[in-house]
């Protein structure tokens, strides 16, 4: 059987914004550096082919930065149309030359994150298999984690009882949020939450970047009473030196990346052994051909890995990495798609539809603000 060369005809963007039903609250709310979260706003890219094969591709922002994605995607886009979708790697530097003058990173490969994650959904739909198994997936299904649940701004019977649901849907572990002003009231939610759960429950903290190095190292020492599966982001993102001084300090690992936004900056934390689980996030890093760079680059150094939100893309990612690992759940993005992915024994489970496996949803065309097409329909 011979290949058929194959041309991408048509091209939509769209821009949606996806309302969070209660204000979402972590760290950087309570110290005065971010407002309360309100939506996210998300880039869809649909692409289709002359043969008739689509793909659909995702990337997102919180807060800000939304609008900019779309306004860079709508300028470079056109380059890809007439364009073979199976040159994936080609397609990438096209269309990253296209947009050169703002950098590689950031912005400006995020924009890009949605058509390079759209091409490879095409390319597993075409041949008929889940992303993962075109990738080459290690595992049927990853551990996953709650964040939904354990953010600030609930109460502490909140999230027990968020936490209770969770387990009874099949998720494995829990992850609250800390990185208070008074760090006594962190550790008073903490034990409180390990209390509730007992020792056998997987539990995680994020401090979302608000400690300093000696306030984390305190910190970090407090909590390792706790059996912590891991604590998250307890220094700036971009504080290499800092991470790895306090991974080496403590006995509980280390968790950091789903903040930086190529490559280049992940290689900076593996270098410096920054973290023992990297974190990043495909649509942050500007796609899947990025985040496999970075996969490759982690397991040679021997770390586990988490990738960041967004588990419709990142649980088939997660699959392929040689070592057990976790995938996040958040239910914010439900209202998206008309698929739901199943959790069950502390698990999530790679779905057996082609490609990412997921659609848009009619509520998605309806919160979508503006759209621009390239190509013939």
């Amino acid at each position: 059987m011979t290949y058929t060369p194959d041309a991408i005809r048509h091209l939509r963007l769209s821009t949606a914004t996806l309302p969070l039903a209660t204000p979402i609250s972590d760290a950087k709310v309570f110290t005065g550096r971010q407002r309360p979260m309100t939506e996210v706003v998300f880039l869809f890219a649909e692409i289709t082919t002359e043969q008739g094969h689509e793909g659909l591709g995702v990337s997102y922002s919180k807060r800000a930065g939304g609008p900019a994605q779309y306004a860079h995607a709508k300028e470079v886009a056109e380059a890809a149309i007439g364009e073979d979708p199976s040159d994936i790697a080609k397609l990438y530097t096209k269309l990253l030359w296209a947009g050169a003058s703002v950098g590689r990173s950031g912005v400006a490969t995020q924009a890009l994150a949605a058509i390079d994650i759209a091409l490879y959904d095409l390319k597993a739909k075409r041949a008929g298999l889940p992303l993962a198994k075109l990738l080459g997936a290690h595992r049927d299904s990853v551990r996953t984690y709650d964040t939904s649940g354990g953010f600030l701004h609930a109460s502490l019977d909140e999230v027990r009882e968020r936490a209770d649901r969770s387990l009874a849907e099949g998720i494995g572990g829990i992850k609250i949020k800390v990185g208070l002003p008074d760090g006594a009231e962190d550790l008073r939610r903490v034990a409180a939450v390990r209390e509730h759960l007992g020792p056998e429950i997987p539990l995680m903290v994020d401090a979302n970047q608000q400690w300093d190095r000696r306030t984390a190292l305190r910190m970090g020492r407090a909590l390792e009473e706790f059996d912590l599966v891991w604590i998250e982001e307890p220094l700036d993102a971009e504080d290499a030196e800092g991470h790895a001084a306090l991974a080496s300090a403590l006995d509980t690992p280390i968790a950091t990346g789903e903040m930086l936004a190529s490559v280049t900056e992940h290689e900076r934390l593996i270098d410096a052994r920054a973290c023992d689980v990297l974190q990043p996030d495909a649509p942050r890093v500007g796609g899947i051909s990025p985040f496999l760079k970075l996969a490759t680059l982690a397991d040679h150094a021997g770390l586990d890995l988490a990738p960041h939100f967004a588990m419709e893309i990142h649980l088939h990612l997660a699959a392929i990495y040689p070592r057990e690992t976790w995938v996040e759940h958040f239910d914010w993005l439900d209202p998206l798609f008309e698929e739901r992915l199943e959790t069950r024994d502390g698990r999530m489970l790679v779905p057996d539809r082609p490609g990412l496996g997921i659609t848009l949803s009619g509520q998605a065309r309806a919160w979508t603000t503006e759209s621009v097409e390239f190509g013939t329909a």
